[in-house]
């Protein structure tokens, strides 16, 4: 294991991510534009960050340098010398790694699987050949296949190895293919996972891909999905669609002890008390005033009838029928539309997605132009769109964790959704009775399902005001409380030091440094 690092004596830790948004601003005149952003890895890694820099860890990150994603002047920038820029790094605790291939880039990924992978190599040529020489980590926390093969790496020179699953998508490539891009791969390449039995060196070069998230797996010393009952999914085999290697490697890991899950968090700018997108600010307490605000600022935008008692659902998530459940919604949506017609109810689908079609066909047969929208994703829109609705629908057929439930809960527009994955860990069935649950869960995924799931939120909404108020004031309070990135970070530091056996901050472990983690 490498020495451990830092003025006060506790370990290093070094986050590889090909993705983050802001950092704290104490990790470098950059930090705050130090923003590359493809899905929830960017907040999920941006939050543990700040979280471990707060508490005073000595925490460093790695990751692209994507100069003009990063509103770098380009030509400016390559005139000046590496080590010129470097010095401007307090304490270089932000790792850029340098490729042409990054510079220009106006995302982060801009192709298909090719394109991804030729940025997954060169990125990871730089932490393995550089970054970790210059940074000597004591523990080191990898993120999806793009990291695949810094695990195996960290496995040859004995350093602690954490990869995080967001998603379940590899990607297969030659050894050969991973020394053209300047890993030296025969140093530890019998610390990866092929897709067939390996023999010597030169026997497995060529024919015998490497499987980069299997690697990756195979390689760490502890792995992570983001929702615990997603494990647990995969582990019993209930999803088709996880390639047999990453199955076979995440049940190894869950057999020997060294997997969990950790639930993401929505990002920050995600609530209604400080949002500037919407229309109305509002907490808990204001909640009803200002959403019937927000309803009546989001219907005249789209075009919906105005009116702030209409009953409003919303769909946030891309439309993908592979995953999301939007086929569900299609097959019954007249139908609903038909049996809530006197309570004026409306569809907002904020979304983009191959099956946006099929709403604009139903939309243009029924005539629904006043009572259903569609618009294509827009950030803005759809922070309005949570803080206008009622309900928030994400009846996914699975979910490695999901963030829509969640955010819809913090604004109070209670989650409908299906019983998988992160969705059975953030929601659970309301019961007005008790005064328990969050939402509205259906267990068989079919169309019959989603609208019994439907009808149990219409019935809500049929109680009375005061009722309503009280229970969507209880949700939005408890989640303002769960759903947080301290509370993610307070998970991930508990597994830091289970693979250290040492706590991050030798100061203020088991006093200040965990209750620094307890609130928003």
């Amino acid at each position: 294991m490498a020495a451990t690092n830092g003025k006060s004596g506790s370990p290093r830790v070094l986050v590889v991510t090909p993705e983050v948004t802001a950092l704290p601003p104490g990790m470098g005149k950059q930090a705050d534009s130090v923003v590359a952003k493809a899905g929830g890895m960017a907040d999920v890694t941006s939050g543990i960050v700040t979280a471990l820099f707060d508490i005073g860890a000595d925490v460093h990150i790695a990751l692209p340098n994507y100069r003009r994603l990063f509103r770098v002047d380009v030509s400016k920038y390559v005139s000046r010398t590496l080590r010129e820029y470097k010095s401007k790094l307090p304490d270089r605790r932000v790792h850029f790694a340098e490729d042409s291939l990054f510079y220009y880039r106006a995302t982060v990924y801009t192709g298909g699987g090719a394109d991804v992978a030729n940025v997954a190599l060169r990125f990871q040529r730089e932490v393995i050949n550089n970054i970790l020489a210059d940074v000597e980590p004591d523990l080191i926390h990898c993120n999806d296949w793009m990291t695949g093969l810094i695990p195996a790496a960290a496995r040859r020179l004995d350093i602690p190895c954490l990869l995080t699953l967001h998603n379940i998508h590899t990607y297969e490539i030659s050894l050969a293919e991973i020394e053209e891009s300047g890993i030296d791969i025969q140093d530890f390449w019998q610390h990866l996972y092929y897709r067939e039995m390996p023999g010597t060196y030169e026997q497995t070069r060529l024919g015998n891909k490497v499987d980069l998230l299997s690697s990756g797996i195979f390689g760490a010393h502890f792995i992570n999905t983001v929702s615990p009952t997603f494990l647990r999914e995969v582990v019993e085999g209930q999803h088709s669609f996880v390639p047999a290697p990453v199955r076979e490697q995440i049940r190894a890991k869950a057999a020997a002890g060294c997997a969990t899950g950790i639930l993401n968090a929505p990002p920050k700018s995600y609530n209604p008390t400080t949002d500037m997108m919407i229309a109305r600010q509002y907490r808990p307490d204001t909640h009803a005033q200002a959403k019937a605000a927000n309803k009546q600022a989001l219907q005249q935008e789209l075009g919906l009838i105005r009116d702030t008692d209409a009953p409003l659902f919303f769909w946030p998530s891309r439309l993908d029928p592979m995953q999301k459940g939007c086929e569900l919604l299609t097959h019954i949506l007249f139908e609903v539309i038909a049996a809530y017609d006197r309570d004026g109810l409306q569809l907002a689908v904020i979304a983009d997605g191959p099956f946006q079609v099929h709403f604009l066909e139903i939309v243009e047969q029924y005539g629904l132009r006043d009572r259903v929208a569609l618009r294509d994703f827009d950030e803005r829109m759809s922070h309005l769109g949570f803080a206008a609705s009622d309900f928030t629908l994400m009846p996914s057929r699975f979910e490695p964790c999901g963030l829509p439930q969640m955010i819809g809960c913090i604004y109070g527009s209670l989650p409908i959704v299906h019983d998988t994955g992160g969705l059975h860990d953030t929601v659970t069935h309301l019961d007005t009775g008790r005064g328990t649950g969050n939402g509205f869960v259906f267990e068989t995924y079919d169309s019959g399902g989603l609208r019994w799931a439907i009808d149990q939120a219409m019935a809500f909404f049929g109680a009375s005001a005061a009722s309503r108020q009280a229970h969507v004031a209880r949700v939005m309070t408890d989640a303002l409380r769960q759903f947080s990135h301290k509370e993610t970070a307070r998970q991930y530091f508990e597994l830091y030091e289970r693979m250290l056996a040492r706590p991050l901050v030798d100061s203020l472990a088991g006093s200040e440094g965990t209750g620094a983690l307890t609130d928003r």
